[in-house]
């Protein structure tokens, strides 16, 4: 497995992800999501609705991994949307999946 899910487990300690749609959704909108992640198998409705959500906020977001790995991950039920509050996790989780991404081309 990924180190991707790892620190998403040490950001979930940490008390430093948001998971969920509604969750989500309100922490983009005020501000408080550094990264927004959107797993790979999600529908293509949560993909359209937040790509754009996180663009119309200048929130980064990135489209990786499963909605059972993130659950699974976090200690939670599967979940298509998770959202990174704290910038340091958001930037190493950013890139551990653009290596991930390279090792795979």
């Amino acid at each position: 497995m990924s180190k991707v899910y790892s620190y998403l487990g040490l950001a979930r300690r940490a008390g430093k992800v948001v998971s969920g749609e509604q969750a989500v959704a309100g922490g983009v909108k005020r501000g408080q999501v550094s990264l927004v992640l959107i797993a790979q198998d999600a529908s293509s409705n949560t993909h359209r609705k937040f790509s754009s959500l996180a663009q119309n906020h200048n929130v980064s977001c990135l489209v990786y991994g499963e909605k059972d790995l993130y659950g699974h991950a976090i200690g939670q039920s599967p979940r298509a949307v998770l959202g990174i509050l704290d910038r340091n996790f958001a930037n190493v989780i950013r890139a551990h999946i653009r290596e991930s991404v390279q090792e795979k081309n």
